[in-house]
């Protein structure tokens, strides 16, 4: 398990947008969350976007539903920097598109009310998401244009999973077939100039687990040979350690001391029958079983050759105070 550092520079100094994929089950959204407020608590103006359409940010913070508008929904953990959050849809990243660089306002508000815009994103899924990852292009290019429009230290994406992550991040392959030249082929040139740039991280979330961390490399490997920058790997869910190595091998082996496993339970108050040690002893056997296949993922994961950090299983649920204990444990590590 990685150890807290005693430095306080964060390990993607140069980083600005920060980008959180993970297959699903393995808590994508909540790290991303987590990951926000990190950066936030080192007095940083962070944007938090999703893209997928679940609403899983206002959930995690406990808020409305996000509409295409940046809300600030939380500060850092020290209470220096604010978070701000917003879900990106496609119709409203074309309209915006449209009337910013077409000034066509009510004409294309007219073109959504006739379906055109839903037609135009439904038929060609790469010019969806140009639009959404041109959302974000936006975002951290703010000090650029569109003047008067708040500026973000940092941006997380919480991104498609990493079944498709290369998909839609790599805007220009999936285009070629459909616009060679004209204004979208621009959009999606200058997205994947930031997306292939030292700005950009591309973070994976897995659990120890062996369909996550097979998925986890395989993402990996997809990111790298589509010349994306992958960053960090971030093992959610993590259990606590409760039994020694000798512990464990005695409950795989089936050489528990019973006669002491029933000693200690009299001696808390408890009545050992056979039936309640018995169940005890299975129960440690599972436990130990468990354990022991996360240890061998963890070497696997450990062997992918990029920076990995781990967050704690939150029994009973990640709220918002959890969100918060997640972020200080990444400050601590090194990546927010």
């Amino acid at each position: 398990m990685p150890a807290p550092r005693a430095e306080s520079a964060p390990d993607f100094p140069g980083v600005q947008l920060h980008i959180v994929t993970g297959k699903g089950g393995t808590g994508k959204s909540t790290v991303s969350a987590a990951l926000a407020l990190a950066l936030a608590s080192r007095g940083n103006t962070v944007l938090l976007c999703e893209v997928e359409g679940r609403q899983g940010i206002a959930q995690l913070f406990d808020v409305p539903p996000l509409p295409y508008e940046e809300r600030r929904v939380a500060r850092g953990t020290t209470g220096a920097g604010d978070v701000y959050a917003m879900a990106i849809d496609a119709e409203s990243a074309l309209l915006e598109y449209l009337d910013m660089y077409y000034r066509l306002g009510r004409a294309g508000k007219a073109l959504d009310r006739f379906g055109v815009v839903e037609f135009a994103t439904t038929i060609a899924p790469g010019v969806r998401d140009v639009l959404l990852t041109g959302k974000v292009y936006e975002a951290a290019n703010r000090n650029r244009r569109n003047k008067g429009a708040r500026e973000y230290d940092a941006i997380v994406l919480d991104a498609p999973p990493t079944g498709r992550i290369s998909q839609f991040l790599n805007v220009n392959t999936e285009l070629a077939g459909l616009a060679k030249v004209g204004p979208i082929k621009s959009q999606a040139d200058v997205v994947m100039k930031l997306l292939r740039s030292s700005r950009t991280a591309i973070h994976l979330v897995t659990v120890l687990e062996e369909m996550p961390v097979q998925e986890t490399g395989d993402g990996i490997a997809e990111l790298r040979g589509a010349d994306l920058p992958v960053g960090g790997v971030i093992v959610n869910m993590v259990r606590p350690q409760d039994l020694d190595a000798a512990e464990r091998a005695a409950l795989l082996h089936g050489t528990v001391d019973r006669e002491a496993l029933v000693a200690s339970l009299e001696k808390a108050g408890i009545s050992a029958d056979d039936e309640l040690v018995d169940g005890l002893l299975e129960e440690g056997h599972d436990h130990a079983e468990r354990r022991q296949l996360e240890d061998t993922q963890r070497a696997l994961v450990e062997q992918l050759g990029v920076p990995t950090y781990e967050l704690p299983l939150m029994p009973g649920g990640v709220d918002l105070a959890g969100l918060y204990e997640l972020a200080e444990a990444l400050c601590e590590e090194g990546l927010g």
